[in-house]
């Protein structure tokens, strides 16, 4: 910039010659009118009325002119700027209503269309009767306890009870993540669950008692998947350690389920069994909920439901054995409990008189549609 001097006319500096300030004023009008959208117009803006614009450094030419000067090139420049800006202004109000206008066309919403033209989803049967059983037992007071999938051996088969050479140690039940180390062994292995028991070793570890806790989850098993076996499936399992516990609290609870279930008047019966995990084990039937057990021994009224049987498998349970207890750092001599597990596959199964298990699991939506979207 020039410093100021009181010996030249403001015409000889080029920026400040009148022709130069119109030329100036008349592509910045032109730039404007030409702008298509608001894009092209925020750059004709930033050309013609930034502060590296042709007006912008022919209004700084002001400050080296003499005082006689500065006015009437001041008001020469300012009246192009002004020019410049009310051009603008009514440009970018233009492209705005055009805008606003072509909105309003390509993004209309036809309210009148059918609103259920997409058909409406549906949550997976698995889950929604997995958490329906898991409220039976929230509701009682217990605690819901997850644990990892892929586990430690030692929680999953030692602390539990099965033996080493238990067979449900070997490669043809459990997949393997990675074996045992050290040369005797004496680090645990990892496995992928089995079961969902490992939740309840890891319950009575991290808890004092009294715990309750029910654990519903994934598990897995080298099972080949054909329709009644699947090698990725769902278990839950209930845990209740406290003191006087006996198996009459177990039949309570199970009684208590089952009805909740499947409404009243529901029985449950224990039949002996043996599991490495609990002392005295059980296996635990469900009077039929279809025939109430009346196609025993009727062939006028057979059930398909539990084949004239009139009661139905569900699972495992009995009281926690000691040696669990003592694995898990709890007095068997103070505490006692109780526990039971079955798989929910095998119970939807049963309710929904589904013949496959292959249905359930390969995600066919024409599966999971008619149970619809119950929460």
């Amino acid at each position: 910039m020039s410093a100021p001097n009181k010996s030249y006319d403001p015409v000889e500096v080029e920026a400040l010659k009148p022709e130069e300030i119109e030329r100036m004023r008349d592509e910045a009008l032109a730039a404007f009118a030409a702008a298509g959208d608001l894009d092209a117009l925020q750059e004709a803006k930033v050309a013609h009325t930034g502060g590296t614009s042709p007006l912008a450094l022919a209004n700084r030419e002001i400050g080296a002119l003499p005082p006689q000067a500065k006015a009437s090139a001041g008001k020469l420049v300012g009246q192009a700027r002004g020019a410049v800006n009310k051009a603008l202004a009514t440009r970018q109000t233009e492209l705005e209503a055009d805008r606003d206008a072509r909105v309003l066309v390509e993004e209309a919403v036809d309210v009148t269309l059918p609103y259920d033209r997409v058909p409406a989803g549906a949550r997976h049967p698995l889950t929604t009767f997995m958490e329906r059983v898991a409220d039976v037992f929230v509701s009682m007071g217990y605690e819901i306890a997850e644990g990892p999938e892929v586990e430690a051996e030692w929680f999953n088969f030692d602390a539990l009870n099965f033996t080493p050479d238990h067979p449900a140690r070997q490669m043809q039940d459990t997949f393997f993540v990675q074996g045992p180390k050290g040369t005797d062994g004496d680090e645990s292995g990892v496995v992928l669950r089995t079961h969902t028991s490992p939740v309840q070793a890891r319950a009575m570890l991290d808890r004092e008692p009294p715990v309750y806790i029910v654990c519903p989850g994934r598990v897995y098993r080298t099972d080949e998947l054909d329709a009644t076996h699947t090698p990725v499936f769902h278990q839950i399992e209930l845990l209740a350690i406290d003191e006087g516990l006996t198996m009459a609290d177990l039949k309570g609870t199970l009684d208590h389920m089952v009805q909740s279930l499947f409404g009243a008047g529901m029985k449950t019966r224990l039949r002996p069994n043996y599991f490495p995990f609990t002392e005295p084990s059980a296996e635990m039937d469900m009077l039929c909920y279809v025939c109430k057990g009346e196609s025993v021994g009727n062939p006028d009224r057979p059930c398909r439901t539990c084949s004239s049987e009139g009661w139905i498998e569900l699972g495992g349970c009995g009281m926690v054995n000691p040696r669990v207890l003592v694995a898990c750092g709890v007095d068997p001599e103070k505490y006692s409990g109780f526990a039971f597990g079955f798989g929910i596959e095998r119970m939807l199964m049963f309710r929904h008189n589904v013949e496959d298990m292959r249905d359930i699991v390969e995600g066919d939506v024409r599966f999971t549609r008619p149970f619809g979207m119950e929460i």
